[in-house]
């Protein structure tokens, strides 16, 4: 039987849908961001602590099981967790291992914080809020293994908006001409041809877009010549709930990746981690990409936390679409599929 997992007490999710999200794994923090002091994060409406014990990376509920006092407030003094508050240290098992107020005293069981699975993965800490979660259940993006693409990871952008809602827009293909258009977009080639969506045997979404839109920072150079009439290719695939990846490809047999990896820090703010990868212009300015994608988000945020109502509606009734949406649907239906309600926030 599966263990039931219980929601925080000011969680913004059904229950229901906290159950079935909950038991996802999703990145909270990079893990070059972990270092001498402990970070304070939240996952679904869950309050985390992230610090790094010598050599291991370790997530735990931000809560001292003494009195209540945030663990992210306090120290870290070799592979230990202080509280700041009595001075009670925790090891990496969650496990209380002192009370300097009673120096010979042998901590209880009942005397231990909560701690989750860790994995590493594309220079992310992941976590789940299921203790049981298999590590092989971490998302994968194949590309990053691939010694010939070089490894990108910018700072991650926070969403005033559904984690629902920030990957359907990156599905968007009808949008380019009208939000991306200071940044790569034509605005005046809104046209979108038709293209394939289907679900793999894994559960997977996987829409192929073409069309002659370039993915070119505008006002700069490409570093491939393009030839006249050149089709870009636009490879989506979805790993749900919230982990879409998008792989470019350019002249040459160049191709650049953008994992998209929405977390949901709650219903209403998504915390977006986008590890990227290319094998073209290894080696040059990386602040360039960060300030390019950057500004392309910030473009997608302007739209997300607009979006009313701030669920993303699962019933197809609800919104009406066009042609051009056969991604999005599909990924709705997915999410429903999953068993999410209408009520669905994330």
């Amino acid at each position: 039987m599966t263990d039931v997992l219980t929601p925080p007490r000011e969680c913004s999710f059904t229950p229901s849908d906290w159950q079935i999200l909950a038991r996802h794994w999703y990145p909270v923090a990079a893990a070059a961001d972990i270092g001498a002091a402990p970070v304070a994060v939240k996952l679904l409406d869950e309050r985390l602590v992230v610090y790094r014990a010598l050599d291991r990376i370790v997530v735990a509920r931000d809560l001292c099981i003494h009195r209540g006092v945030p663990l992210s407030i306090g120290r870290v003094e070799g592979d230990e967790l202080i509280c700041r508050y009595h001075g009670l240290r925790f090891g990496p098992d969650g496990a209380c291992r002192a009370i300097p107020a009673e120096p010979g005293a042998v901590p209880t069981s009942r005397m231990r914080i909560q701690t989750f699975p860790v994995h590493e993965k594309f220079g992310l800490v992941w976590t789940s809020l299921d203790p049981s979660a298999d590590p092989a259940r971490v998302p994968v993006f194949p590309l990053w293994e691939d010694p010939d693409f070089e490894r990108i990871l910018p700072p991650s952008i926070d969403i005033a908006g559904s984690a629902g809602r920030q990957c359907e827009g990156f599905l968007d293909v009808a949008h380019f001409a009208f939000v991306h258009h200071e940044t790569f977009a034509d605005p005046n080639n809104p046209v979108v041809p038709f293209y394939s969506v289907k679900r793999n045997e894994d559960g997977a979404l996987v829409g192929d877009y073409i069309s002659d839109i370039a993915n070119i920072p505008h006002g700069t150079e490409p570093f491939v010549p393009i030839p006249q009439g050149f089709r870009w290719r636009r490879l989506f695939e979805v790993q749900f709930p919230f982990f879409p990846r998008l792989t470019i490809f350019f002249p040459q047999d160049k191709r650049l990746g953008l994992f998209n990896c929405a977390s949901p820090v709650s219903a209403r703010l998504t915390r977006l981690f986008v590890p990227i990868v290319r094998n073209f212009a290894k080696g040059s300015d990386l602040q360039a990409v960060y300030d390019f994608n950057r500004r392309v988000f910030e473009e997608d945020r302007a739209i997300v936390e607009t979006q009313y109502p701030e669920d993303l509606p699962l019933d197809l009734m609800e919104e009406a679409h066009i042609k051009a949406d056969r991604t999005s649907i599909a990924y709705r239906r997915g999410l429903k599929d999953m068993g999410l309600g209408r009520s669905f926030t994330a």
